[in-house]
């Protein structure tokens, strides 16, 4: 059979597309031996991780306080004397736990946290990867509790004791919160593991002496670093405490940022106030500019993390040389790029 013109052209074009196509080929292998090596690569490290054996069991002093009768308080307090300190009078327990508005509180808790297994769970799984990075450390005695809306303290770790405050985790608008909106986007459930994951690291990593702002966008971004390592499923929205649009705004805007930073001289500046500007929760960071009503708060933690993440990259220490490593040397060593604007 005789081919006409059309088809002559056809074979003519797909032999000429064959070296393409093995290229193409080609690529696509190697592609998919990279994405198999880290996809190993993690997983011994996840498999390390699940075989530590760990079992968390949380004491729900909320429910044990709310559901005792007054006449039981001394119980009460025999099996949790460190939740009753001394030179209070019992009759200060005991009208709290009769107070209509401190029973409606814990009525909102129940809703939403009468079965917390699956807390449970998570919280097992991190201390399996703080086990797994930090072996010397004890398992906790975890404790649920209902306390007086203190939003810098929602998580407390101290060596074998963590302690949960349960009425900061009702969500985003809860009637019984009075908090400006860029802390209230922290009270979600989702918020308690980055939480613990925080009050942990904060144990490891000695708070800087130096009063410089690279050393404090550094000291915040080890505390970052760790959480990615410590919570590896959580996307950076979560470990930042941050809205997914405002983790794009800082990726967006990061040689912005940086750029800022440079032409203010503001990497070896001392002066305090910057902190409050660009290191701690706040509604946005405060450039002084037009930009500041679209910034979120903290992005001289997110820069701090992103200059840790390159020196990590780019140099071969463990998690306890990281810890160790002073902000100037880190920067130095971390040839930390931001994306071009």
């Amino acid at each position: 059979m005789r081919r006409t013109t059309a088809q002559k052209d056809i074979v003519a074009i797909r032999a000429n597309d064959l070296p393409y196509m093995r290229n193409y080929r080609s690529l696509l292998f190697v592609l998919c031996c990279l994405a198999l090596f880290s996809c190993d690569k993690k997983s011994k490290v996840e498999k390390a991780v699940e075989e530590i054996p760990i079992v968390i069991k949380v004491h729900r002093f909320d429910k044990a306080f709310f559901e005792t009768a007054p006449q039981d308080l001394p119980k009460l307090k025999a099996e949790y004397p460190f939740f009753f300190p001394a030179g209070n009078d019992d009759k200060v327990w005991t009208d709290k736990m009769q107070n209509p508005q401190w029973r409606e509180l814990y009525t909102e808790v129940e809703k939403r946290y009468s079965n917390f297994d699956g807390e449970t769970q998570k919280i097992e799984e991190l201390f399996k990867h703080i086990k797994y990075y930090f072996p010397e450390t004890k398992t906790p005695k975890v404790y649920t509790i209902i306390s007086q809306m203190d939003y810098q303290n929602k998580v407390i770790y101290a060596h074998d004791m963590l302690v949960i405050s349960l009425e900061l985790y009702l969500g985003q608008g809860h009637k019984f919160y009075e908090f400006p909106t860029y802390l209230q986007q922290n009270f979600e459930q989702n918020q308690i593991l980055p939480d613990i994951a925080s009050s942990f690291v904060k144990t490891k990593i000695l708070p800087p002496t130096d009063t410089s702002f690279l050393t404090q966008m550094v000291y915040a971004g080890k505390e970052l670093y760790l959480k990615d390592l410590l919570l590896p499923e959580y996307s950076d929205a979560d470990k930042m405490g941050y809205k997914k649009e405002q983790i794009a705004w800082c990726q967006e805007n990061e040689g912005y940022i940086w750029r800022y930073f440079i032409e203010n001289k503001m990497l070896y500046d001392t002066d305090q106030k910057l902190i409050p500007r660009f290191i701690n929760p706040a509604p946005f960071s405060k450039f002084y500019l037009e930009i500041d009503n679209d910034s979120p708060g903290r992005v001289g933690a997110w820069i701090g993390w992103q200059m840790v993440r390159s020196y990590m990259e780019n140099n071969e220490v463990s998690v306890e040389q990281l810890i160790k490593t002073d902000a100037k040397e880190l920067f130095e060593k971390s040839h930390y790029k931001p994306k071009k604007e």
